[in-house]
């Protein structure tokens, strides 16, 4: 189920997982396979998430394993991920995808390892959930963008409806994902991402009509351009969207978790260096709250 140590470390590099978390995980990998319980555990979990393969759940519970607090216990999703990489290859082989974008969807485990290490300075695997995603045939990264195989909800479908695209219940939508390490999010950077899902979804997923992208940001939030120019990136970004839902509980946590990497930074001590840096933090400190709309744009 698992892997042998040479064979291991290459398919660690070619999901982009950072070199200093690579020696452990080797090491610890003939744990995981010699061990009964561990192995057991690897193999529940591993039922779950391949169960049903390529359908639209949302992802799957990986429950933590249940064994005292270190690295054993930190990098144990990992390993139900690896022995999941055959299956989620088969799925891609099947619906005629190509390699590189299996490649570069999957290249987020490694994204994930990093992100733990920068917060917590362990080695470990942040968001197991999340990768989930990837590993089970529903969401791909294409160009700067990720797009998830979902359902439209109901905001979506009330706001669609009012400008005449009616949605049925659950009807498909691609829910759109935006990671915070690709670069700037440049207007063609995100017209070639859609581009790129128009025809992707439509040539390997040909049963799905997608006809709306979701996003659900706080990137989406109007009081943004009270701060930025009104050509920065941010908000011809916003301008694609309709907004379907104006929460009113405010998620503050989220642009700070998104612009310097962390939830728990104190806004009186955050640097601020960039346009952007200045409006999160500033907003914050003079009595604001941030949210995150959920918005929609035509496909």
């Amino acid at each position: 189920m698992l892997w042998d140590t040479d064979e291991l470390a290459a398919t660690l590099c070619d999901l982009s997982v950072p070199h200093e978390d690579i020696n452990d995980v080797v090491r610890m990998n003939r744990r995981v396979a010699d061990d009964p319980e561990l192995r057991a555990a690897a193999e529940r979990r591993l039922a779950v998430l391949v169960e049903d393969i390529g359908e639209i759940r949302g992802g799957a519970d990986l429950p933590d394993l249940d064994w005292p607090s270190g690295p054993m216990q930190r990098y144990f999703p990992l390993y139900v991920l690896l022995a999941a990489l055959p299956a989620v290859r088969a799925h891609h082989r099947e619906r005629g995808i190509p390699p590189e974008v299996t490649r570069r969807t999957l290249a987020d485990t490694g994204r994930a390892l990093a992100a733990h290490r920068r917060r917590y300075g362990t080695g470990g695997l942040m968001r197991p959930r999340w990768l989930t995603l990837h590993f089970r045939g529903e969401l791909y990264q294409l160009g700067r963008l990720q797009f998830q195989r979902s359902r439209v909800g109901k905001w979506t479908g009330e706001s669609a409806a009012a400008t005449g695209l009616p949605l049925g219940p659950d009807a498909p939508g691609l829910a759109l994902h935006i990671p915070d390490s690709l670069g700037p999010l440049t207007p063609q950077a995100v017209d070639r991402s859609l581009e790129l899902a128009r025809a992707f979804f439509a040539r390997h997923y040909p049963d799905e009509r997608y006809q709306v992208a979701t996003c659900g940001s706080w990137l989406l939030d109007p009081q943004l351009k009270r701060y930025l120019p009104d050509r920065s990136n941010i908000v011809r970004f916003q301008e694609r969207f309709r907004i379907s839902h104006l929460p009113a509980e405010p998620e503050d946590d989220a642009p700070i978790r998104y612009v310097f990497g962390t939830p728990d930074g104190d806004p009186r001590r955050l640097p601020r260096r960039t346009v952007l840096e200045r409006a999160v933090v500033d907003h914050v400190r003079d009595g604001g709250h941030w949210y995150v709309p959920d918005g929609w744009l035509r496909l």
